[in-house]
């Protein structure tokens, strides 16, 4: 049996699969990001916090991880530069002595049909939502690489990635690339043990859905979807501690999927009901 066979999976401890583990998460100040970080957090990781404009929220969630009795850390930087991305991974690796875990989560989006669109809002979608995981990627595999002990690397991307939304065109087009980004890497980065995974969450209740969408739209409308709700920022934080768990070593370049449903086709149920009626009817 070679030495990479299963029998060779470090034993983990299952309350804390990540403890002694260094991870960064960019955008996490708020949304998504916060829930993998007070996850990871919780699974022993110690975490930095990557934010670009909400320096207070970054604090509230380093106080947060701080409580669960590891070490946590906030730095502020431009994702979409990649001279302020190099420079952030190389602080969060002063920081906390090495990195074993990125978490590419920070996105920008704006919604306007394509003949409608703000080229400078569409420009910013794609700095940000694809060449910024690209450069979070690039520098934080660099410093994997150099640290010699493999590592994970999760990207958080979207059903947006092959579902071509209406008056979502630039996201659509980062998402897509984010796709392909990681399976790529997870291909290039194998033989240096880190591996690589997708998470597509649904629609998850964040900050940014506040964005597009009231209150009570988001009640109504989430309680159409086929789990009957919105999913929860921590929901995807633990589907990104199992992927980072020592225990999924055999997983790379997959897409884990987190999203009550959403991507079935639910809509088309209304052809049962229809045929049911029929037959009553009959």
């Amino acid at each position: 049996m070679s030495a990479e066979s299963s029998d060779s999976i470090p034993p983990a401890d299952s309350s804390q699969p990540l403890k002694g583990k260094r991870a960064l998460i960019s955008g996490a100040s708020r949304g998504i990001g916060r829930g993998i970080a007070l996850e990871m957090a919780q699974a022993g990781a110690s975490v930095t916090i990557n934010y670009h404009s909400n320096p207070e929220e970054a604090e509230s969630v380093v106080k947060e991880c701080e409580a669960m009795g590891v070490s946590a850390f906030a730095i502020g930087a431009d994702i979409s530069d990649a001279d302020q991305v190099q420079d952030m991974v190389s602080k969060a690796c002063e920081q906390m002595g090495g990195l074993d875990i990125v978490v590419s989560n920070a996105a920008y989006s704006d919604r306007h049909l394509m003949l409608e669109s703000d080229m400078d809002e569409f420009r910013r979608t794609i700095d940000v939502s694809m060449w910024g995981a690209f450069h979070l990627v690039r520098s934080g595999a660099q410093k994997m690489v150099d640290g010699g002990n493999g590592g994970n690397i999760v990207v958080i991307s979207s059903p947006h990635a092959h579902m071509p939304m209406p008056g979502a065109m630039a996201y659509n087009m980062a998402k897509a690339a984010n796709d392909q980004m990681a399976r790529t890497a997870a291909v290039e980065l194998a033989p240096k043990r880190i591996r690589v995974n997708l998470i597509h969450p649904g629609w998850i209740d964040t900050p940014g859905e506040r964005k597009f969408f009231k209150e009570e739209t988001l009640r109504s409308e989430g309680a159409k979807l086929p789990w009957g709700r919105l999913g929860q920022i921590r929901e995807i934080g633990r589907g990104a501690v199992f992927l980072c768990d020592p225990r999924s070593e055999y997983i790379t370049g997959s897409t884990l999927t987190i999203d009550g449903g959403i991507q079935l086709p639910w809509r088309e149920m209304y052809r049962v009901e229809e045929a049911r009626r029929e037959t009553a009817a009959t």
